[in-house]
């Protein structure tokens, strides 16, 4: 049997009743630590936008494309197999390739195409992760309320954020690995990831990561909303509470793009035990940590030269 669809909550931004809202994000959060928001504020010309700019600069040769190779800062170009060394994968990298533009602190650490070749690609660039950036903060609003703290407890002012676009190029036999996983199993380490697909099929999560064997579902593409999920320093945040979910993204034979926003913490954030998440009989799973620190430690674990 083939897998099954996750049928996620849908959760509309726009909403004038943030009760109903905040409830609906608590339980999405606590069931699938996956759901999806609409009328988000990233308008249809902004996403065509940074999907033609991005689908330019993949069509390049490799060479062209190492030429931005990704820097000590983690930002810039990272090639096929570059990524990803999940156990179930065997130590496989990932088929996707992809683009890291980095805010905060690391703004000018940033590489950007020529200006003479791509003229529109940093503007584009720039406006979309400003528009990610509002959204992110609608939903942390959410979340926080959902947790009993202020509104803008999570606020990701001067926080390392990371817009990244990725193409797959639906070809498992160009890897030499003869992986069919574009993106192998694999939990976010941040805080939370907006993510904008073109439609293509692929991507599975898999509530219960201990489960063997492990139930995956298909998280399906809803035109004009993007998928929303949290990663691991929530999830510590919250006492594992709320869920950071194993995902993937398998080749179906055909190309495909999208574009992920994670967004982190301030990095001198401490990261400790939220109030309504622990008590006597619940007590921090983990100690406190900062926020660079974390991660720091979960970007040299992932991004290694073989």
């Amino acid at each position: 049997m083939g897998p099954v669809s996750a049928d996620l909550p849908v959760i509309d931004l726009a909403s004038p009743d943030i009760a109903a809202a905040t409830k609906s994000i608590r339980k999405a959060l606590v069931d699938y630590g996956f759901l999806y928001v609409i009328n988000h504020g990233i308008d249809d010309a902004t996403m065509k936008s940074v999907y033609a700019e991005s689908k330019k600069f993949f069509e390049q040769s490799m060479e062209e494309k190492m030429a931005l190779e990704k820097n000590s800062s983690h930002r810039g170009y990272i090639r096929p197999d570059f990524e990803g060394f999940e156990a179930d994968a065997g130590g496989k990298g990932d088929l996707l390739e992809c683009f890291h533009i980095g805010s905060g602190k690391s703004q000018d650490v940033n590489q950007w195409p020529s200006a003479e070749r791509f003229p529109s690609w940093k503007e584009t660039m720039e406006k979309y992760y400003d528009c990610a950036m509002a959204t992110s903060k609608k939903i942390m609003s959410l979340i926080a309320l959902s947790l009993d703290l202020d509104a803008e407890f999570f606020q990701p002012d001067g926080s390392e954020t990371i817009l990244r676009p990725i193409h797959y190029s639906g070809n498992a036999m160009e890897s030499k690995y003869g992986s069919d996983h574009g993106a192998n199993a694999h939990t976010d380490y941040g805080m939370l990831t907006l993510l904008s697909t073109d439609g293509t099929p692929g991507l599975q999560i898999c509530r219960d990561k201990d489960a063997r064997p492990q139930l995956w579902e298909d998280v399906h593409h809803i035109q004009g909303a993007l998928v929303v999920n949290i990663g691991d320093l929530l999830e510590r945040w919250t006492n594992n509470v709320y869920r950071s979910t194993l995902h993937r993204v398998l080749m179906v034979g055909k190309e495909r793009y999208s574009v992920a926003f994670f967004v982190w913490p301030s990095p001198d954030t401490m990261v400790t035990c939220i109030e309504s998440c622990c008590s006597e009989a619940n007590p921090p799973r983990y100690p406190p940590i900062r926020s660079d620190e974390y991660l720091e430690q979960r970007l040299t674990s992932t991004y290694k030269y073989k």
